[in-house]
């Protein structure tokens, strides 16, 4: 995921804005064990997305798997795991996996880099609560206000909102 959303010039990552223990805590949720999800089959991956999810993994298994095919796959280009090789190799692998070209054994590439790209931009611009955005980095960048209630008078303004954002616990950036 630090490749996803590098520290740069304009700000933390991914990493620094706690995007790791964000995705770790939403693998301890009802989301991720797939409990909320009708999972009785069939699975049909060939139906148009408006059929909905058919798969029979869950995220969580989307994750262990797909790290593990991940890594696999580096082994096989590179004799080293994703997280040794240099941040050249790391955003070549992810375009293959985003292209679904990386032939994984256990499940489509695409969708696990679909999953982590999606849960690391959940983790970026949610409100630290949650174990992201940590400092409010994400929507610091944006300059999204957080939970304030008085920011729809600017809306319409076309003008920067003056006030640094705040969390659903009252935290300032």
């Amino acid at each position: 995921m630090a490749r996803l959303i590098p520290a740069d010039e304009l700000g933390p990552g991914a990493r620094e804005a706690g995007v790791p223990e964000f995705i770790d805590r939403q693998m301890n949720t009802p989301y991720a064990t797939g409990s909320i999800w009708y999972m009785q089959g069939p699975f049909n991956p060939d139906v148009p997305k408006e059929m909905g999810y058919q798969l029979p993994l869950v995220p969580k298994q989307i994750y262990n798997l797909g790290i593990a095919d991940a890594d696999e796959w580096c082994r096989s280009q590179h004799q080293k795991p994703f997280a040794e090789l240099t941040a050249e190799q790391q955003d070549a692998a992810l375009s293959q996996f985003e292209s679904g070209s990386a032939a994984f054994k256990q499940l489509p590439s695409s969708l696990f880099f679909s999953y982590l790209l999606q849960n690391t931009r959940e983790g970026f611009f949610s409100d630290p609560i949650h174990g992201g955005n940590k400092g409010m980095v994400g929507w610091t960048l944006i300059n999204f206000p957080g939970a304030r209630a008085d920011f729809m008078d600017w809306v319409e303004r076309g003008e920067r909102y003056p006030l640094p954002p705040v969390s659903i616990n009252g935290e300032r950036a």
